[in-house]
């Protein structure tokens, strides 16, 4: 019976695929650039270029007929096609601008904008100067997303924190390492900046089609190569090579790149002196290959290593206040090796049904195996300088406050495998999409922890503030020297997760308005065995819904809506409390949403700009609260608290200069949490402004040497409390964060500017450049080492200064 259904149901597919054969192509500009909303047409029946200029349409076998490009800004083009194969034809025009009108004509895709995507030119994230350059240097000069630690590509987005924050690579999640403490340990991002086509970012309120994460979702697209090139950059940072090519008549598509970072440069500018030589590279592929016109395969694939051995040797640190300032001066013996080796893979299939319906299958791996071995001796002296200028000593330590020791030691190892498997489906007809979706994912980590702490103040060993009496040196005590910390666990977790979603999409014209809505759920169930203990079954809804508007009116105006109801299911961090343990009962924090924005789109000196402005609330529950020790994040899993955010986004973009996009974007944000009932107090992301400018510029008499300048001020954060003290306690900020990046380049060859014979006719592209980190050698502290004296029972907090000036030569070519 089964057999006998599949054949009458396949019979009107076969009937309709051996009358028709599909067409596809890439609709470009002169400039070889794709054009994207091109009107594909032939009778009754159409189709649209999608981002990258594609197009794919179903056309009638051994019949001729006459296929119509149009679009708004180019000439149409007409092009008689007769179809006599089966297996499909390939025709890519080339469409020529309408010179004539361009003045009056403005083309806009209000897409993303109802969405609340920003969209982010894959070339500007390439270029702009920056110590981390790429997608995550591009994101910290928007309003909303904050990042205090140069050497980091983490952030926070509105009062979330670093693994609060969705990234996709083709549709794919990425992670990152699980034992990274600092942002000098973190090296190479998983994007590979060369190999990016589409930049896609929400700060909030983002689709149910995206996961479960509260903060925020960037997209990533990688692009399908169109011709055979070879870029390489190096610089004294480090390198890379990308390598792109179409093969098998045009089939198979590969993008290969490898990366290289030395961040000598950055740790010799900070004020402790190390023998340091940080060294990061990675493999990272994407490979498809076309089977037929609807049906495609895909692999991406990334191999990272990174290898810190870190020999800090001393460090001299001034803080305090004019009147009375001190300074800590500390020498270290001792070192520390880290090893993060971290594999992933995924295969992904489309298939396209129709012209209406597709379906993508992925399957993908991600494995991370880390060691993180250190023996550290700090012998300290806090002492107080000499402020009187008068004085033959001025500016000398003349009183010892605080002299002591600690030593820190750990052999910690983790192997984590993630994998999953996932079914995603589109469904568009006319204006309505509907898009789903069901993915299961399976985590399996192993970690071996073995860390403790030894404090030493005037030679007395200090103990943990809960064991037996100690009131040394009033009192001599006799008992065991126990570390101030002391942590041993073996972790065995695995957590399953299966989760689905599916939302309903609609553009629509109400009256002479234009309306853009979507409506969505998602659900999520898992469990987590902790070392043979097994949690309760957990499950999760989160409907989210979207409205957008263009009134009819003269002024270009957009408004729109979102909000829902957002959780995140605990990962690994999240089980783990501050001694290392797995409590596998932590629930979901849950995060409600509420996101108005509005975008005003204007001319001014004759040029194209757009106001976005965005006012957010979120009320948050079964919040875990966490600590923040530069990149590392502690959690409580108790879930004992509540927070709120609540703050107000604006961006000014648009061309200061004529040609060049620059933009000034400013946030204000508050976000504080109450744990357990104690009062409300200021998150550990609580960055109350945010000010930003991303300003591009050329000389006028020589246009091919350009400069770029980023511009960020965060008004500080708090800055932590020591170890066992209570944080309501220790809500002092550090200080306010100013940072200016500056990069001068000269284009020697680009798409408009190409010799045909000479050295330069051998390249493409050719570029150099300098470029000036931290211009202006501001101090940033990022966290605070916590000093004590054992006389005064006083902790110091003593801040820690990130990078200061650096300059590097950078020099870019593609052939």
């Amino acid at each position: 019976m089964k057999k006998l259904f599949l054949i009458f149901f396949c019979i009107p597919i076969v009937a309709f695929a051996q009358k028709t054969t599909i067409l596809k192509g890439t609709v470009k500009n002169k400039e070889k650039q794709p054009i994207e909303n091109v009107s594909v047409k032939f009778g009754n029946t159409g189709t649209t270029t999608d981002e990258s200029g594609n197009y794919s349409i179903r056309i009638p076998l051994n019949e001729e007929i006459t296929i119509i490009y149009r679009h708004v800004s180019y000439k149409p083009f007409t092009k008689k096609i007769t179809a006599n194969s089966r297996n499909g034809i390939r025709f890519s025009p080339i469409l020529s601008l309408k010179i004539e009108k361009l003045e009056t004509i403005v083309v806009k895709d209000r897409k993303k904008e109802a969405q609340g995507i920003i969209k982010i030119d894959a070339n500007k994230a390439k270029n702009i100067v920056g110590p981390n350059a790429g997608v995550e240097n591009v994101l910290m000069t928007l309003p909303g997303v904050n990042n205090n630690n140069e050497l980091s590509t983490q952030y926070n987005v509105r009062g979330g924190n670093f693994d609060e924050n969705l990234v996709y690579v083709n549709g794919i999640e990425v992670y990152r390492p699980f034992l990274i403490r600092s942002g000098q340990q973190e090296g190479l991002s998983f994007i590979n900046s060369n190999m990016v086509q589409n930049i896609n970012f929400s700060a909030g309120g983002f689709q149910a089609k995206y996961g479960d994460k509260l903060s925020s979702v960037l997209d990533i697209t990688y692009r399908k190569p169109r011709e055979k090139a070879t870029t390489v950059e190096a610089s004294l940072l480090g390198g890379s090579a990308t390598f792109e090519g179409n093969f098998l008549n045009n089939n198979l598509n590969v993008l290969t790149g490898v990366r290289y970072r030395d961040n000598s440069l950055f740790v010799n500018s900070k004020q402790i002196e190390t023998n340091f030589r940080p060294r990061f590279t990675d493999l990272q592929s994407y490979i498809s290959y076309d089977f037929s016109e609807n049906f495609t395969l895909s692999y991406l694939s990334n191999f990272s290593m990174n290898n810190y051995n870190y020999q800090p040797i001393s460090r001299r640190t001034r803080f305090g206040t004019v009147a009375d300032p001190l300074e800590l001066i500390v020498f270290y013996q001792g070192k520390e090796e880290n090893n993060y080796l971290t594999l992933f893979n995924a295969l992904s299939a489309k298939f396209e049904a129709n012209e209406n319906l597709s379906f993508t299958t992925t399957v993908s791996s991600y494995n991370t195996q880390e060691e993180e071995y250190y023996d550290i001796l700090a012998s300290y002296n806090l002492g107080e300088v000499d402020a009187n200028i008068g004085s033959e000593d001025f500016g000398e330590v003349d009183f010892a406050q605080g002299i002591g020791s600690q030593l820190n030691h750990a052999r910690n190892d983790l192997d984590a495998l993630i994998n999953n498997i996932q079914i995603r489906g589109s469904y568009k007809k006319d204006r309505q999409q509907l898009d789903f979706g069901i993915k299961y994912q399976n985590e399996d980590i192993r970690e071996r922890i073995r860390e403790w702490e030894v404090i030493d103040s005037l030679g007395f060993s200090v103990r943990p503030p809960n064991s037996s009496g100690n009131n040394q040196p009033y009192e001599p005590f006799e008992g065991p020297i126990i570390p101030f910390q002391n942590i041993r666990e073996d972790n065995n977790v695995q957590i399953h997760k299966i989760s689905g979603f599916v939302q309903f999409n609609e553009r629509l014209f109400w009256n002479d308005n234009e309306v853009w809505y979507n409506i969505g759920v998602r659900a999520q169930n898992w469990t987590v065995s902790a070392n043979g203990r097994n949690s309760k079954n957990q499950t999760i809804i989160s409907p989210r819904a979207q409205f957008a508007i263009k009134p009819s009116w003269q002024t270009d105006m957009l408004f729109r809506f979102s909000g829902g109801w957002y959780s995140q299911p605990p990962s690994y961090r999240e089980l783990k409390d501050f001694n290392g343990k797995i409590n596998e009962n932590v629930k979901a924090q849950k995060s409600i949403h509420f996101v108005a924005g509005m975008d005003y789109s204007f001319d001014m000196w004759e040029r194209p700009f757009k106001l976005t402005t965005e006012l957010y609330y979120k009320d948050l529950s079964n919040v875990n609260a966490y600590s923040v020790d530069n990149v590392r994040i502690r959690y409580r899993a108790d879930n004992v608290t509540t927070a709120f955010a609540h703050g107000l986004d604006v961006r000014l973009n648009g061309e200061f200069v004529p040609g060049s996009e620059s933009w000034v974007s400013l946030g204000y944000l508050k976000t504080e949490e109450n744990i357990d009932n104690r009062g409300n107090i200021s998150r550990p992301s609580d960055q109350r402004l945010k000010f930003g400018i991303l300003f591009q510029d050329y000389v006028p008499n020589l246009p091919n040497l350009k400069a770029y300048l980023n511009l960020v001020y965060n008004t500080g954060v708090p800055g932590g409390a020591p170890a066992y003290a209570d944080v309501y306690q220790f809500q002092e900020r550090l200080r306010d964060y100013k940072r200016a990046d500056l990069g001068v380049s000269y284009i020697f060859v680009d798409a408009n500017k190409r010799y045909q014979k000479g050295f330069l006719s051998n390249f493409k592209e050719l570029s150099a450049g300098l470029e000036l980190f931290n211009m202006f050698d501001i101090q940033n502290a990022i966290t605070n080492t916590w000093v004590r004296d054992v006389y005064s029972k006083t902790q110091f907090g003593i801040p820690n200064f990130m990078t200061g000036r650096v300059l590097n030569f950078k020099l870019a070519m593609k052939f």
